[in-house]
């Protein structure tokens, strides 16, 4: 893994180095190693010149910015209303049986780490989840195993 230092270089030389070059500095870090350690928000913050409460306001506020170690793979299960009326529930509990791991946990192997998020935007094909950027639509319990599988292979 790259050296955050060199890794937030790279990121102001593309996005610039002022308080607006905070998200998508934020957004590259998270890329790139898959959440934001306190290592990275400091360096963000000194290389930004804003404080480091700053930084960690605009981490923690974002739930597609993760401020904790999580799986290679993120699922996030979108916890709207109407996803809950098309059986939301039952795909958290068939991916929570299938994976050994309640919302919020990650897998022992660092695979897999399941969430609930807000809105996904594809409400009027709930229930839906998005693993890492890919996103699955009306999908059911008996499509969760299949979907998972995709991920256990790579």
């Amino acid at each position: 893994m790259k050296e955050i230092q060199d890794v937030v270089k790279n990121l102001t030389d593309k996005y610039g180095s002022k308080r607006e070059s905070l998200l998508p500095i934020l957004q590259g870090i998270t890329e790139e190693q898959n959440y934001l350690s306190s290592e990275a928000m400091l360096e963000i913050a000194r290389a930004l010149d804003i404080s480091a409460a700053e930084v960690y306001g605009t981490a923690s506020f974002y739930s597609f910015l993760d401020t904790v170690p999580r799986g290679k793979y993120v699922i996030r299960v979108c916890r709207t209303i109407v996803c809950d009326m098309h059986g939301k529930k039952q795909i958290v509990k068939t991916l929570e049986d299938l994976l050994k791991i309640k919302v919020g946990e990650t897998t022992h192997n660092g695979k897999f780490t399941l969430l609930e998020t807000n809105c996904l935007g594809w409400c009027h094909k709930g229930p839906c989840i998005l693993v890492n950027d890919d996103i699955y639509t009306e999908i059911t319990p008996a499509m969760v195993n299949e979907i998972i599988n995709k991920y256990r292979n790579k």
